[in-house]
C-alpha cells in the first residue's frame, strides 16, 4: 500500500476517523482503516467498490 491519507471529514484527535492508501496500478485495490489503530486491521476493496461506496455516500450525505 502507498501512503495512508486521513479523511478531510475527520474532527479532532478523539474523533471517529477513517484512512484510506492506494495500491500501486499493476494490483489495484483500496484499503481503509481506523485511524485510532493503525496496526489494527484494514479493509481492502476493489477500487470499484470503493467509487461505488463514495458515489452512495455523496448521494445521500
Amino acid at each position: 500500500m502507498n501512503q495512508w491519507h486521513k479523511s478531510s471529514y475527520s474532527g479532532g484527535e478523539n474523533s471517529a476517523c477513517v484512512e484510506v492508501a492506494f495500491a500501486s496500478r499493476t494490483s489495484p485495490a483500496v484499503a481503509v482503516r481506523d485511524s485510532k489503530d493503525p496496526s489494527g486491521p484494514h479493509l481492502t476493496v476493489a477500487p470499484s467498490s470503493w467509487l461505488g461506496f463514495l458515489t452512495s455516500v455523496t448521494r445521500t450525505g
